[in-house]
């Protein structure tokens, strides 16, 4: 007996299902040196330099200064799915907070996810516990989730992993939960109900108040039937 042809087994299956399949979508690769010399990345309140001779091709150096700074991916649009990228920080003491933001409304309207190296191995239990955070802002920034949400939207990372190696960061967003995975971890290191009302927009890099930090290896993977 003669296969049936691709186009009626498809139609035969959507029929079963309800509805049109859905192919999962191909990761958006993002070399952040070529975005760089294109253009692409949108610098606010920070300089973005590329990175040479540090085992990660196109990596870029988003610089130190006073408040937060964000380098948008200029073309993402994210709604839900993964996000992946390797971010190296510093072990120093409320200098270093490095992650990821989406769903940007402006540039201080979005979502972010975001480490703090220096608490993956300190001593005191309660620095060591906030080592990832999640925050929404404006209305969601760390001292009120911190005061009104104590624990919740912040956890401790794997001590095994090292405060100034290149660490892998995975945000994966799905309906209204943030699951959010550090260095080796196979279980969600964190996860957390999400915070206001944004659903899609913009990927950028993140860096705190007097904070610099390492970036390379960004992957953007939408869900299943996302738009790209």
């Amino acid at each position: 007996m003669n296969a049936a042809p691709p186009r009626i087994v498809a139609g035969v299956l959507a029929c079963l299902f309800g509805g049109p399949l859905l192919a999962a979508q191909a990761p958006q690769r993002i070399d952040l040196a070529e975005g760089l010399a294109a253009g692409k990345l949108k610098a606010v309140n920070r300089d973005v330099t590329k990175l040479d001779g540090q085992g990660r091709p196109g990596a870029v150096h988003v610089s130190e200064r006073e408040g937060i700074g964000v380098v948008w991916i200029d073309g993402s649009d994210f709604t839900e799915g993964t996000i992946e990228v390797e971010v190296r920080g510093r072990d120093l003491l409320q200098r270093s907070f490095l992650g990821i933001a989406f769903h940007r409304k402006d540039d201080t309207t979005y979502e972010a996810v975001y480490l703090r190296p220096f608490n993956f191995r300190a001593q005191d239990p309660v620095r060591h516990d906030h080592a990832v955070q999640y925050i929404s802002q404006p209305d969601y920034d760390w001292p009120r989730l911190r005061k009104e949400f104590p624990e919740e939207f912040e956890n401790p990372v794997d001590a095994s992993i090292v405060p100034t190696d290149w660490v892998p960061l995975r945000v994966v967003v799905a309906g209204q939960k943030v699951r959010i995975f550090v260095g080796p971890a196979t279980t969600p290191t964190l996860e957390v109900r999400r915070l206001g009302q944004l659903t899609r927009g913009p990927v950028g890099l993140w860096v705190g108040t007097m904070s610099d930090g390492d970036f390379a290896n960004l992957r953007i993977t939408p869900a299943k039937g996302q738009e790209r």
